[in-house]
């Protein structure tokens, strides 16, 4: 009996979740009859060869296998034919960079990481094949220590101006070619910066001798899917056909003592009886090794583990929490919480022919499997008639040759034949019997009913536009319920890749290391929400085709064109750089999307003139402006004051202002000849004047009138 491995308040045991193994044996092992029956029936095994009986023939034409070949190449090339199988679009225009570099991240582990060509090749023949595909997801890191001489750091303030370009263009290239800097950029230049970042102080790194240090090199870190034997699935049969809904999947699969040792996750395995856990010994799990081979060494010898994926309410408080569980016979090796962070079961059903509330599918076999048993049975009848004939053997009536004729007959010279005896009547050469015209035509009935009830055309004359008439339109009606048919299948399969690539975004984010993503896409990696990633983030796996792309192409370049060359010249780079990536040129897109338009010099002279010119215009404009309004401001004070003297005119306030103005004048005048008298230089013999007589007579004249 096992440890508890974890400190949860309501672990689960072996037993309780062998109950949940138990209770779906009875679903599995239904559907799991169902699939090797279709097995039997697209190989021709089991029930479904025929029995062989002496002097009959047991010829069984392989009409699904025939079916199928015809629809791999179908269903696989929109996936192989183009090197970007993922397109990553955003739902709102802030996932753009987040999605083009998903986009990237994802095509470039589709095609370098799962050998892309082998699993799409089984993803299709095993859907077609099973009806069913099961696609497990997860995520492998293998790491090792090492020891490492690194150098030691000293920081030295200093903010030159020389220092500080560098500083300034270092900082640049890792915003815009974060590869570049990783490549080019001298190390203590990057520490001078990252000081710089950390701190916000300028210094020059200056190593100073080195230390030796540990640090995890990462081997392999990458996501992988793996597509998994529909008899080793225990699906939860409540789950209603809703995968989402499903409450636990259990597999079980081989593995051994040295790789659950190498995993560093698996505890107990000294508890492990090593012997009775092989696939010999084990009545559930389906194996394709030959009971005749067995590793004898311990480490390599092979055991089946159950690998329990669901939910379970581990601490007591009726809330169920996403968990993983392994077990070996009765010992659980490892019990933890989901490690995905979109929380949910690792796995994809992929159907072939939908089932309603069945996550399971049904293959071509099903609908097949009397047109293939009839049209066996026609071909043996045929076969066997045309078998059970002397074709081409001679025989003659005896006596109707004698000895020597004999040998002239049988060595083809002329010969005579004894009297009596007519050699058309008795002479006989046995031919094939005609075969009825009814068994052809039933043969050729089923063929066509076959490929009727496929959609598939493999040149036996089954689909043709006579059922819509003999016209082209009739022709392209038959050829488009076909290809609708052959797409409701490929749409099912891209939705599973689809949802295998959404499970890659989401362990992206979260175990691939930044430097990884860098080396992969030239650029930081763009963060994600993680609440976004458990169902509701804004972006959207679609599957790319050649076909596709193309047409998208002309639909730009014909916008380009109809557009014309007024547009900007930003957005017409932009469009040309989306063209760009949709004819798998990358390198071409990105220098599309970082070149800006260099000015012209006489062009921009040109445009300086021109906007000098408009301001002397407007400078005299303004100034003709401004002369307009002082003259009708002067206008205005001119005629006011026309008005006002008028009126002063008109009641005789100008007239007395005028005398007024004649008595202050005179006053004045008067006041002048007393000073000039009084200030006059005296001659000899002269009186002086009297001054306070003159002062006197001015302040008792009156006023003149």
């Amino acid at each position: 009996m096992s440890d508890k491995l974890t400190d949860w308040s309501n672990e689960p045991t072996v037993y309780d979740l062998k109950n949940d193994f138990t209770l779906a044996q009875t679903f599995h092992d239904e559907q799991e009859g169902k699939i090797h029956h279709w097995r039997d029936v697209i190989e021709v095994e089991g029930s479904s060869k025929p029995p062989k009986r002496e002097g009959r023939s047991s010829v069984q034409p392989m009409v699904v296998r025939r079916q199928a070949e015809w629809r791999y190449s179908a269903l696989s090339e929109p996936f192989l034919n183009s090197d970007r199988v993922f397109r990553v679009l955003p739902r709102t225009f802030e996932d753009e960079a987040a999605a083009k570099q998903n986009e990237i991240l994802l095509n470039y582990q589709f095609d370098t990481k799962l050998n892309k060509v082998k699993f799409i090749d089984d993803v299709v023949r095993t859907t077609v094949n099973d009806g069913t595909c099961v696609i497990r997801t997860g995520w492998d890191r293998t790491t090792t220590t090492i020891e490492k001489e690194v150098p030691i750091y000293e920081y030295y303030p200093e903010n030159t101006p020389e220092f500080m370009q560098i500083l300034q263009q270092a900082q640049v290239l890792q915003q815009q070619s974060p590869r570049d800097f990783e490549e080019q950029v001298p190390e203590e230049v990057k520490q001078s910066l990252q000081y710089l970042e950390e701190t916000g102080i300028p210094a020059r790194a200056i190593a100073n001798g080195t230390t030796t240090v540990e640090e995890e090199e990462i081997l392999t870190n990458q996501p992988v899917a793996e597509i998994i034997n529909n008899a080793n699935v225990y699906l939860d049969p409540t789950c209603e056909g809703d995968i989402s809904k499903a409450m636990f999947i259990i597999v079980s699969f081989e593995t051994n003592k040295a790789e659950l040792v190498k995993a560093n996750r698996y505890k107990n395995l000294d508890l492990i009886d090593w012997d009775s856990a092989g696939p010999v010994n084990d009545g559930f799990h389906e194996t394709k090794t030959d009971d005749s081979f067995t590793f004898k060494d311990a480490a390599r010898k092979k055991i089946v583990a159950y690998e329990y994926w669901g939910f379970y309410d581990i601490n007591g408080d009726d809330t169920l929490v996403p968990i993983v569980a392994t077990w070996v016979g009765e010992t659980m090796i490892r019990m933890e919480e989901n490690p995905y962070p979109d929380g949910k079961l690792p796995f994809v059903f992929i159907p072939y022919l939908p089932v309603v509330r069945s996550a399971y599918g049904e293959p071509d076999a099903a609908l097949l499997e009397d047109n293939q048993r009839i049209i066996g049975a026609l071909t043996r009848g045929m076969i066997d008639l045309l078998g059970r004939s002397a074709n081409g053997q001679q025989g003659m009536m005896k006596g109707m040759l004698d000895v020597v004729n004999q040998r002239k007959f049988d060595s083809g010279e002329n010969y005579q034949f004894n009297p009596g005896f007519n050699p058309l009547q008795s002479y006989v050469e046995h031919k094939y019997p005609e075969i009825p015209q009814s068994a052809l035509l039933l043969l050729q009935l089923q063929n066509q009913e076959a490929e009727a009830l496929t959609g598939i055309k493999s040149f036996t004359g089954g689909i043709s536009g006579d059922a819509y008439g003999q016209v082209a339109a009739g022709i392209r009606g038959a050829l488009d319920s076909a290809s609708k048919r052959e797409m409701a299948i490929l749409r099912r399969i891209a939705k599973g890749i689809s949802e295998v690539g959404e499970k890659f975004i989401a362990m992206n984010s979260e175990f691939l290391s930044d430097q990884e993503v860098v080396r992969v896409t030239n650029k930081q990696y763009i963060p994600i929400n993680r609440e976004d990633l458990k169902g509701n983030f804004d972006l959207k796996v679609d599957i790319a085709t050649a076909e596709v792309d193309n047409e998208k192409a002309q639909d730009l370049g014909f916008m380009l064109q109809t557009i014309g060359p007024n547009l900007d010249p930003t957005l017409t780079t932009s469009i040309l750089a989306e063209i760009a990536d949709l004819k798998r040129m990358p390198a071409l897109a990105e220098k599309l999307r970082q070149w800006r338009p260099q000015p012209d010099p006489a062009t921009e002279q040109m445009k300086q003139l021109q906007l000098q010119e408009q301001q002397l215009k407007n400078q005299k404009l303004q100034s003709e402006i401004a002369l307009n309004q002082a003259r009708a401001q002067e206008a205005q004070v001119n005629t006011q004051a026309n008005a006002m003297d008028m009126q002063q005119e008109l009641d005789g306030t100008k007239h007395q202002r005028d005398m007024e103005k004649q008595q202050s004048q005179a006053r004045a005048n008067q006041n002048l000849e007393v000073t000039k008298a009084l200030l006059k230089p005296l001659k000899e013999g002269e009186t002086p004047p009297d001054v306070q007589a003159a002062v006197g007579y001015n302040l008792i004249t009156p006023n003149l009138q």
